[in-house]
């Protein structure tokens, strides 16, 4: 029976599933998204959310502690500038999980993992769009390239007829 086992152990060793949550959090500060099996996601999500609620204050204590997660400076730099800033405002719900299918080889069910508000799909915020303003064009000849439609000649041959 599985009562109060609430960690998915990914039938990894403890110290196999610390470096690919770590290495797997940093692929997606990083790159903003990744793509793994719908497991690996969870699990993620409970390891990522805590260090970006985190790094929300950046102060020297908390830039250590999320270092010793991530084992990765770049990681920690795009994390406190970039990212939190971001999400400054959220409460909570950093990422989103987004089933795509199933894999060929093994049918595992993958998924994709995402920042929520580096994705413009879903971002509530709307771009104005600008119009350009143009400046009246000046009449000018037709350029030599179109054709020419040539006006129907007034008939001055015929009589006005009375």
């Amino acid at each position: 029976m599985r009562h109060a086992k609430r960690i998915n152990h990914l039938g990894r060793t403890s110290a196999h599933r610390e470096a690919m949550l770590s290495n797997m959090a940093t692929s997606l500060i990083m790159h903003k998204h990744i793509n793994t099996t719908l497991a690996k996601a969870k699990e993620l999500k409970k390891f990522v959310e805590p260090l970006i609620t985190r790094s929300k204050n950046d102060t020297t204590h908390s830039r250590r502690i999320v270092f010793a997660q991530l084992h990765n400076k770049y990681a920690v730099t795009e994390l406190f500038r970039e990212v939190s800033q971001k999400v400054a405002n959220r409460p909570g719900g950093y990422t989103r999980i987004l089933k795509t299918g199933f894999r060929k080889g093994d049918n595992a069910e993958m998924c994709l993992i995402e920042l929520v508000d580096y994705n413009e799909t879903y971002t509530t915020e709307e771009v104005k769009k600008t119009t350009k303003t143009r400046r009246s064009s000046k009449k000018s000849a037709p350029k030599a390239d179109a054709p020419v439609a040539e006006a129907p000649a007034a008939e001055t041959t015929a009589p006005a007829a009375e």
